[in-house]
Parts: structure tokens; sequence; C-alpha cells
């Protein structure tokens, strides 16, 4: 086990808030918490990067845009355009969700072609494509990362948490293992506890997909979150 300082474990945190009925008090007070715990970064859907950049803008807090979220199963041509309107906007890093139904259907191509489009939308800013692990067999969870590693994109996560079962340490392990050392691993999920995420670094993974980041840095620091 590698533990980290309660500041290296900010760090390894996307703090997430994609609900539909998400207000702006409420992206409003995402952008505070992460300001105030240094996390790496705050996950927000399309229409709420350009609010959350002005909030965040020189906290060294990154802004992810959420592309084809919460399915995956979009057009490539508006998972290209959502990626480009984010940047646009503001945002420092993309975290789209591949299709699943074209990975299952054999067309590599197609999939490989929407990553690559969605990297060079992107701008050089960091790209994370969501696998749904848990809609994938275990050659399925191989075979996209392979192609991930073959597009231009930086990251692979498990899953984007709608309908998704909790986030699998053996699934952050098999894309640990196909991916190498050298790629980003996120693991997503109902993380709601410090044992949890120490887990999932220790199995792989390089960051932290969760909407409890306030209550896990509590309790690394032994308070009780309000």
């Amino acid at each position: 086990m590698n533990t980290l300082s309660a500041k290296e474990f900010a760090r390894c945190i996307d703090q997430t808030l994609f609900a539909p009925q998400a207000t702006r008090r409420e992206i409003e007070r995402l952008c505070e918490d992460a300001k105030r715990e240094g996390f790496r970064s705050v996950c927000v859907n399309g229409s709420r990067v350009e609010l959350a950049y002005a909030l965040l803008e020189d906290s060294g807090v990154h802004v992810t845009a959420l592309v084809g979220f919460p399915l995956g199963a979009g057009d490539s041509d508006a998972k290209r355009y959502e990626t480009e309107i984010a940047v646009d906007h503001g945002a420092h890093e993309i975290e789209a969700v591949l299709n699943v139904g074209r990975l299952k259907d054999g067309d590599h191509k197609y999939v490989v072609r929407e990553l690559r489009d969605i990297a060079e939308a992107a701008d050089e800013r960091l790209v994370k494509i969501v696998l749904q692990t848990h809609l994938l067999s275990r050659d399925e969870i191989m075979l996209a990362c392979h192609l991930a590693l073959d597009s231009g994109v930086q990251f692979v996560c498990n899953g984007s948490s709608f309908d998704a079962p909790p986030v699998s340490l053996e699934d952050v392990k098999a894309m640990r293992a196909a991916v190498g050392e050298k790629f980003g691993v996120k693991a997503a999920g109902d993380i709601r506890t410090v044992a949890l995420a120490q887990a999932l670094l220790d199995a792989g993974a390089n960051r932290i997909g969760t909407v409890s980041g306030v209550e896990l840095m509590a309790e690394l620091r032994g308070e009780k979150v309000s």
C-alpha cells in the first residue's frame, strides 16, 4: 500500500456533479469545495463548463467536461462537437463515454476513429474514455483498453455511474494490466470511504471519480461532515 498525504490524496480526486437537476448554486458549491480541498478537477455537464471555468480560474483545479454522458451511444460528430464547445468554454479535460454497442459489434474502426476525433477536438487537452466495464466481458475490457491506447486519449475509466453497480477492484486491475504503467486509469462510482478509495489506488487507479470527495477528505482528517 502506498499511503498518500492528504494533499496527494486530494489531487487524485475528480469531484463530480452530473445530476440533471443540478442548479447554479450547487455548481458554485462544487467549485468552492474543490478549491478549498485542492481537488484535481470537477466533472460537470457541458452547459456548466463555462460557469465552472469562471469560478475556478487560476485556482489550479481543472474543469472536466462530460461528453456523450451517460450512454455514449450518440453520433460521433455530436461527441466531437460537444468536445469543441467544451474547449471553447474553458474545459481543461474531457471525459467521454465509449460507444459500447459499436465495440460489441466488432466495429473497431468506428470506435478508434471516434476516439481519435474526440482527442483531436480536445486540442491536446487530457481525454478520459469511460468504458462502462460492467457492460463488458473481460476480453472486451482488454480490447477497449487496447483501442484507447491506439487513439490518442490518455485515460480509461470504468464507468459513468449511471445505473452501474459499485466500482469493481477487478475491473480496475484489468484496465491497469491492459494499458500498462504509463497510461491513466480512473476509478469512478459509489466511492464513499477512504478505505475503498485507497484500495482502488492500490489496484492501479490514478484518479478517483466521486460525488463524495468532501466526505472522503473529512474522513481522512478524522472530521465529521455536517
